[in-house]
């Protein structure tokens, strides 16, 4: 990656009265967002990104010293940009549709972009959309009579699990290599793979709205069995 050091890039990009172009986190991180839903994670660039803001290179690093701490900022802002806050989950004290509810606003706010959770993945924010996340799910947990340890790890497993069959499904419909269903059903035959074949309905069929709920109602039957 380069440095505030390195060769400048493009000439800077003056307004009408060649006042050199705003620069600021929030719009940075904005533009970023764009570039991201137009080309993916993996065209995003800073110095493609300096050039869609009209500065050079050097001046995103003010904000932003690596690109991973300008991943960590996008994925501050897929929080904000959805309310994952489940809708009177908690108020009720239904830890359950408190669970349910941010898994599922969580989702939505990935697929929001392309490549979402991919950017969201080994981030580690510490801005108050992603604590106040967090927080409100152990919270509703913790006040439901569980530990601070299996809240905890509870909050975990719901964005883990949520994360990775999000990154399945991102990768699933709009990846380098769209998955192919009819290759699975050709190499799936009864006589060799008799159990799979039964199910390749399901795993070819590309229902992951059923996959995911399916997933989460795992995560809260298992949790009840730790409910005081």
């Amino acid at each position: 990656m380069s440095s505030p050091s390195s060769p400048a890039g493009p000439p800077t990009r003056t307004t009408a009265r060649g006042r050199p172009a705003k620069l600021d986190p929030d719009r940075t991180v904005a533009t970023a967002l764009d570039l991201l839903d137009e080309a993916g994670l993996d065209a995003l660039t800073m110095r493609r990104l300096a050039e869609a803001m009209g500065v050079q290179a050097g001046a995103l690093y003010r904000y932003f010293a690596t690109k991973q701490d300008l991943l960590t900022a996008m994925a501050e802002r897929m929080l904000a940009d959805r309310d994952t806050r489940a809708p009177g989950g908690a108020d009720q004290g239904d830890w359950a549709e408190e669970l349910t509810g941010r898994a599922r606003a969580l989702r939505a706010a990935l697929l929001r972009h392309r490549d979402g959770a991919r950017v969201f993945a080994g981030t580690h924010s510490t801005g108050g959309n992603t604590l106040g996340f967090a927080e409100a799910l152990i919270g509703a947990l913790r006040e439901a009579g569980f530990g601070a340890s299996d809240a905890a790890r509870a909050m975990l497993a719901v964005v883990n699990f949520t994360l990775g069959h999000t990154l399945e499904e991102q990768a699933a419909l709009g990846g380098e290599a769209p998955a192919d269903p009819e290759r699975l059903r050709l190499a799936v035959t009864e006589s060799a793979f008799p159990h799979l074949a039964a199910s390749v309905p399901v795993i070819a069929g590309g229902d992951f709205d059923a996959h995911f709920e399916f997933g989460l109602r795992l995560l809260v039957n298992g949790l009840r069995t730790l409910e005081k």
